[in-house]
């Protein structure tokens, strides 16, 4: 027998109690999506991402970022919400992880749904460094004012290199393509759009 042939204990020793991820993933991404009761009643709280940022400056988002190693989905949107708002975890009761998105940029996105408390709601503090500003929406706003949805086509780009014939398709591969939406909410001043808008509508669809 080949000593270099992998065995079946290898296999096991690899593949025993893997936790599935997506494949080929750039990376892992966490939001709070923060409900709080507000006087014009049930409210989701957004930021706009400071000017100054390198990355999607001005943007309207949820309070979030990169997943650190060893964190969960809930850890990260927990830690990222105390360093963009000054919001502790002691003030988030955490209802669900939602549904999680993909992108075609080969990241994942995990949202998970939190109640504020009236204490954090009045410890909420932006940094400067990350938040420009932050704005509340009223849950029944979101409901009567369903968003525009506009769509992007993602079409294959192949090389005139590609072996087709290594492949059995010396004609050419018919190739799938592929289709993005985009929601877009008219907030008055900050349209809600882009993958917050596509975790909004979700959330709102999902929900009587």
């Amino acid at each position: 027998m080949d000593e270099t042939a992998m065995t079946l204990d290898e296999f096991r020793a690899r593949w025993t109690g893997h936790v599935p991820r997506l494949q080929e993933l750039t990376g892992e991404y966490a939001v709070l999506v923060p409900l709080a009761q507000r006087p014009e009643g049930l409210c989701l709280l957004y930021e706009v991402r400071a000017d100054t940022l390198g990355r999607q400056p001005g943007e309207v988002c949820f309070p979030g970022g990169r997943m650190e190693p060893g964190e969960d989905p809930v850890a990260c949107a927990l830690r990222e919400t105390w360093e963009e708002l000054a919001i502790p975890r002691s003030a988030v009761e955490v209802v669900a992880r939602l549904d999680f998105l993909t992108h075609q940029g080969g990241f994942a996105m995990y949202p998970v749904l939190g109640v504020l408390s009236p204490e954090g709601v009045e410890q909420l503090r932006p940094s400067p460094a990350e938040v420009k500003e932050t704005f509340w929406v009223p849950v029944d706003w979101l409901h009567a004012h369903p968003p525009a949805v506009y769509t992007y086509e993602l079409i294959p780009d192949v090389r005139d290199d590609f072996p087709y014939d290594r492949i059995g398709f010396s004609q050419g591969y018919r190739w799938r393509g592929g289709r993005v939406e985009v929601p877009i909410y008219d907030w008055p001043g900050h349209p809600i759009w882009g993958l917050t808008g596509r975790i909004t509508r979700h959330l709102m669809e999902q929900t009587p």
